[in-house]
């Protein structure tokens, strides 16, 4: 169950939450990035139910928002579910912006602590340096060597788990 001022909160079984990290990790594994796979794979829990529109809201936010290897695409696609979960749509709503960033605080303490930063690069073990912003191509030999698809259902995972 949420600690904060939500909206929403799913009775999800452990079989429920497996299912949507399963269903994240493919999503990636079709070519979508990591915000897209975490974020769709939950935003029909809270009305969002065209993928397409979903898959859109989150496609900046990949490669460590727009490949630029910052914050993790999976930790921002949980960033996302938290505004559709407790955001707040009044602009001078202190208690509703405190609860959903309080809600943010914990599932990024929780990503980092599972797996040492919400940082891209660091993530993926590369240094800093400008980005092209050419994705790689989606090979076999692409998804071997990036540890993103457990970190995507971990996100979700996490995600789920908070409600």
């Amino acid at each position: 169950m949420c600690k904060y001022f939500c909206t929403f909160a799913p009775d999800m079984s452990e079989q429920d939450i497996e299912l949507r990290a399963k269903r994240a990790v493919e999503l990636f594994k079709q070519g979508f990035n990591c915000a897209q796979a975490v974020f769709a794979s939950c935003a029909d829990l809270y009305g969002v139910t065209d993928e397409q529109l979903a898959l859109r809201l989150s496609a900046s936010f990949g490669g460590g928002m727009g490949r630029m290897r910052l914050v993790c695409g999976a930790a921002s696609g949980m960033f996302m579910l938290a505004g559709l979960h407790n955001g707040s749509s009044t602009p001078h709503d202190n208690n509703g912006k405190m609860a959903n960033y309080a809600l943010v605080q914990q599932l990024a303490g929780d990503f980092k602590a599972k797996y040492g930063s919400l940082i891209c690069a660091e993530l993926l073990g590369l240094a800093p340096k400008p980005q092209d912003p050419q994705p790689e191509e989606r090979t076999p030999q692409y998804y071997e060597k990036r540890p993103c698809p457990e970190m995507i259902a971990e996100a979700v995972r996490i995600y789920l788990r908070s409600l």
